[in-house]
């Protein structure tokens, strides 16, 4: 038999509502503030079929670039080829999310600026730059007072 190829081929669980998550939308996603230049993560809800975007963004995150009443523009960058070409797709704002991909981020830039103004009122010098987790120091193992233990498996027994 022929396989279909239409433009929802393959959703059968990406589209799909999540579990204990059917039924009415929440009002909170309607009244989420989305302005341009928000970093927005795609997540097409299988219950609004209107402005839904194609299975292809499903799960890319993109930057708003514009705003309406009900929905939001957002540009994505899509691999084509050998090349990246910029996206704008239209989606209801059913279908998005803020991104948490800036929050370690930004949380990181704020936690800096107060370790600066702690460390200028000190008059001390402050470094900021993350260290790479460093290997464990050397030391030395003794077998004083904690002898070796040999372990060996136990014999095989079958019980008929």
């Amino acid at each position: 038999m022929g396989h279909s190829h239409g433009y929802r081929s393959g959703t059968r669980y990406a589209f799909a509502r999540d579990f204990k998550k059917h039924g009415v939308i929440p009002l909170t996603t309607f009244l989420k503030v989305y302005k341009v230049g928000d970093i927005v993560d795609i997540k097409a809800n299988g219950a609004v079929q209107k402005g839904m975007p194609h299975k292809y963004y499903h799960g890319k995150t993109g930057i708003v670039y514009n705003v309406t009443k009900s929905s939001v523009g957002v540009i994505i960058y899509k691999v084509v080829g050998n090349r990246y070409l910029e996206k704008r797709v239209n989606l209801r704002v059913e279908h998005v999310k803020h991104s948490k991909c800036r929050e370690e981020f930004v949380n990181r830039v704020k936690e800096n600026a107060e370790r600066k103004r702690a460390a200028k009122a000190n008059g001390e010098s402050v470094f900021l730059k993350r260290q790479p987790v460093l290997p464990r120091s050397a030391h030395v193992v003794s077998s004083e007072g904690n002898a070796p233990v040999t372990l060996a498996p136990l014999a095989y027994e079958t019980y008929i």
